[in-house]
């Protein structure tokens, strides 16, 4: 059974590898955050991710409410396995993760 507004799987139905949410980075990319990613880090499903890197195996979340002089929220890098998916693709998407 599938539904009519599940699109096929293609190779745009992976994430980037490298992902922000924040417009001045340059890994920032509307289009795929406007499709909603999902995140899975050391695996449990995160949902305060500020940045991802698939390949390095790293996530940035923040710290806090602490900000930096320019306002921007100061964040803290964790290693670990990542894997992220598109979450409009319904139950069983793609899943981008190293290796």
């Amino acid at each position: 059974m599938t539904e009519e507004n599940t699109p096929e799987p293609s190779g745009n139905d992976v994430p980037p590898d490298h992902l922000s949410v924040n417009p001045r980075n340059p890994a920032f990319d509307a289009e795929a955050l406007q499709r909603g990613v999902g995140i899975r880090f050391k695996e449990r499903v995160r949902t305060d991710i500020e940045e991802y890197s698939i390949s390095e195996g790293w996530v940035r979340v923040q710290a806090g409410k602490t900000m930096d002089r320019k306002g921007q929220p100061l964040t803290i890098k964790l290693t670990g396995p990542v894997e992220a998916w598109f979450e409009d693709l319904g139950d069983n998407p793609p899943i981008a993760k190293k290796g």
